[in-house]
């Protein structure tokens, strides 16, 4: 079976594993020892805090194989952005110039650097090993997030975002940022993805342009980019889509990524999403639910078809592995999707 859960200490080596995979433009997971053993221990003392303060926190889950004990994958949310380190983005914005005199009416589009993110949830970190890209794993990386965030809707903002990978080639380089190495910076792609990674962000205000960008200026290969996401990013932008996120002019510094966002509330998982009482017995159904636990520092969920739910007494009956695996007994409370 595989079920989802926190991170914890012990799952050091497979996180560096992953980390190497992710590949480039994988901010949140850097090739950096001491990042990513900063990362476990910051989810670990978030998962431990039965009162969290202003949102604040790191979540990190990983999927687990529970028979083989290998770490298939990641899913994460950031509860709190843009607080303590500014959450930089470029603004896409439309500027109407006019001359009457001329008869002239042309629509400039520019990049403006803010930081309006101040404060929402970011999800990110989902990464899906490439042996393990079938199935339904993907989808309950991407969707398990909103039912934790349904069941604990104090811990999160109204607003949540998901910074979407850019276009770059096998080698890491984006057309984008060759544009802006170019003109303004004298770091390589990845070295500047690595420097945001490992927290040194000190940089960007140093060096990016402090005046609006006209995209015309751009070379064609980085206007082209814009807006867009990598090839192995668009199931999980689309993923996403299907949720209510909706792209609204924000792109990446670096790789010209979309950001999407949508309001908590609004997310489809999350209203779509049930609480039921458990019953535990052997079943079956055609359907596959996905269900977590209603804990934090013990949450554990999974996608399974031997589950059963009954709409007139609000009762989810579960099987014996499931309760087993997902630390459940008769009578508890479960949240679950039918997919």
């Amino acid at each position: 079976m595989h079920i989802i859960r926190p991170i914890r200490s012990d799952d050091f080596s497979a996180l560096q594993q992953i980390a190497i995979e992710s590949g480039h433009g994988f901010t949140s997971l850097p090739q950096c020892d001491e990042q990513l053993g900063a990362k476990i221990q910051a989810v670990e003392n978030t998962v431990n805090n039965l009162n969290p303060v202003n949102h604040d926190g790191s979540y990190l889950f990983v999927l687990e194989d529970t028979d083989s004990k290998e770490i298939l994958g990641t899913t994460g949310i950031e509860a709190s952005v843009g607080m303590t380190s500014p959450l930089y983005h470029y603004r896409l914005s439309n500027i109407k110039q006019c001359s009457k005199n001329l008869g002239v009416n042309k629509l400039v589009s520019t990049l403006n650097v803010c930081n309006d993110y101040h404060g929402a949830t970011e999800i990110c970190t989902l990464f899906l090993r490439e042996a393990y890209r079938k199935g339904l794993a993907g989808r309950l990386l991407s969707k398990i997030r909103f039912l934790f965030m349904a069941q604990h809707p104090q811990r999160f903002s109204s607003t949540v975002i998901a910074e979407m990978r850019g276009v770059s080639d096998q080698h890491g380089k984006s057309p984008f940022w060759q544009w802006l190495q170019e003109h303004f910076f004298d770091i390589e792609f990845n070295d500047a993805v690595h420097l945001v990674g490992v927290g040194e962000k000190h940089f960007i205000s140093e060096l990016m342009p402090k005046h609006p960008i006209y995209v015309s200026l751009l070379s064609q290969a980085a206007q082209a980019v814009i807006g867009q996401a990598h090839d192995n990013t668009v199931p999980a932008l689309r993923l996403l889509q299907q949720e209510g996120f909706a792209h609204k002019g924000y792109i990446d510094l670096f790789d010209a990524g979309p950001t999407v966002e949508a309001q908590l509330n609004e997310i489809r998982s999350v209203n779509d999403s049930i609480t039921a009482t458990v019953n535990i017995a052997d079943v079956s159904s055609n359907d596959n639910i996905m269900l977590c636990n209603t804990k934090v520092c013990d949450f554990r969920a999974t996608v399974s078809n031997q589950v059963s739910y009954d709409d007139k007494s609000l009762v989810l009956t579960i099987s014996p592995e499931i309760a087993e695996n997902l630390l459940l007994a008769n009578n508890d409370l479960v949240r679950f999707l039918t997919l």
